[in-house]
């Protein structure tokens, strides 16, 4: 006699943070796992703690042209150790109280078999452990996992702080079948093809109350290795999809939830673009879609040649962010995948292609050990020379990059004893008395 299909439920978990904003952020990746178990018969629920759209939110806030908008925002005590800051802390996302009704409803509705929590940033630790703490209280002893980003790269802290059962680290495609079946004991029967991307399904963003925009990954991991970022630990071989399942996905979007703003989630959309982001730009020009595509993500400098700029504008193209991180070009010491001359030419081939200058965002790293802001001033004075926005981008001392040993030799925090002290908010990495108001001085030349 073979088992029922068990009852899974997915949460996005809250932040806790000095400051956070919706700029296009949904966790895809439980949304992925969420989309799998449904389609090898597996019943599944979603909550957001994050929801903008929760029905019975009394306070909605405004929803952007482009699908961007605010959370709700709930001052809270500052953590331990960072309690002299002077700054407000809180939690964004629903009322307490408001998901405890929602976890005791689901409750109350069907037995629930195991439970899945995601994790974004590492710093974001409190708001895992808060929402965990919850979700304890209305399903005590039901199982929880927990995975994401912080559960991969703070391992151990999250085994020991978090509250989840147990901690899965990498990708959980390839453990899903596992982690099933040890808690559930059905054998749903799914394996994991990691070298086809296109194998899985869309994910689940039908399960949120509003779908103000889409996510879109064409590939996963970066051929770059970058000193400041951990995405080659997360993800150590990058892969693509094809472009045909990819415009396949965006008309699924746009023609059966009327979605017309896509996020781009890639770290490389635009490498090896004659093959790849090329064919799925003229696929959509070629369609009768009206569409709004951004890159928060930012997108490899070298790469924008005149045709990708045409091709981008062409195909609606209306957020661009260009990875520069500094206009040192000579004296760059932690990335080295842009060069100046590269930076002008891709500026002048997207004003070329139509593009406006309030659309082009350059970010630019501040923050990093032992950075003067004197450098970070003149990048900034050279952006905006050039007719874009200049983004300023905090750095994040993150475990497992090539910077986190400097980053801890230069940090005033014990950055390994709790992620909240990684927080960007905090510049761990420079001793400048004010950097707030450093930061606050450099914006104003906007």
């Amino acid at each position: 006699m073979s088992l029922k299909p068990p009852h899974i439920l997915c949460v996005n978990p809250y932040i806790h943070d000095f400051a956070a904003f919706d700029f296009w952020a949904k966790p895809l990746g439980l949304m992925q796992i969420a989309a799998v178990l449904r389609k090898y018969g597996l019943n599944v629920d979603f909550l957001d703690c994050l929801d903008r759209f929760h029905p019975k939110e009394t306070k909605p806030q405004k929803t952007l042209f482009d699908g961007r908008g605010a959370y709700r925002k709930t001052e809270i005590a500052l953590p331990k150790g960072v309690e002299d800051i002077p700054q407000r802390y809180s939690r964004y996302g629903i009322e307490p109280d408001l998901f405890r009704h929602d976890l005791k409803k689901l409750k109350s509705l069907r037995k629930v078999d195991l439970i899945l929590v995601t994790s974004l940033m590492t710093y974001w630790a409190p708001g895992v452990k808060e929402t965990i703490s919850i979700i304890k209280e209305v399903f005590g002893s039901v199982p929880l996992v927990l995975g994401g980003i912080y559960a991969t790269l703070c391992t151990e802290h999250a085994e020991k702080e978090s509250g989840a059962d147990i901690v899965v680290t990498g990708s959980a495609f390839g453990a899903l079948n596992t982690i099933i079946k040890k808690y559930t004991g059905f054998d749903m029967g799914f394996e994991y093809k990691k070298n086809d991307l296109d194998d899985l399904p869309y994910p689940a963003l039908d399960m949120q109350h509003k779908i103000a925009y889409a996510p879109i990954l064409t590939s996963i991991g970066c051929p770059f290795s970058c000193d400041y970022c951990a995405s080659s630990y997360l993800v150590p071989k990058f892969k693509r999809r094809s472009s045909e399942s990819v415009f396949h996905e965006i008309n699924h979007w746009y023609y059966k939830y009327k979605v017309k703003n896509f996020a781009f989630y890639d770290d490389a959309l635009l490498i090896n673009g004659e093959t790849h982001a090329y064919k799925l730009f003229e696929k959509i020009i070629e369609s009768d879609m009206k569409l709004k595509f951004h890159t928060p993500n930012a997108l490899h400098i070298k790469e924008i040649t005149a045709k990708a700029a045409g091709l981008m504008f062409k195909a609606g193209f209306k957020t661009i962010r260009l990875g520069l991180e500094t206009t040192d070009f000579k004296g760059r010491r932690f990335d080295k995948k842009v060069k100046e001359d590269e930076f002008y030419k891709a500026v002048a081939n997207l004003k070329a292609a139509g593009f406006k200058a309030s659309q082009i965002g350059a970010y630019l790293l501040c923050g990093l050990p032992d950075q003067d802001f004197g450098n970070v001033e003149k990048s900034f004075i050279k952006v905006k020379k050039c007719g874009i926005q200049p983004t300023l981008a905090y750095y994040t001392p993150i475990p497992h990059t090539k910077m986190w040993e400097k980053a801890k030799q230069f940090s005033k925090y014990n950055l390994e004893e709790n992620p909240i002290f990684t927080n960007n908010t905090l510049f761990p990495c420079t001793f400048d008395k004010n950097p707030i108001k450093q930061i606050s001085r450099i914006k104003n030349l906007q």
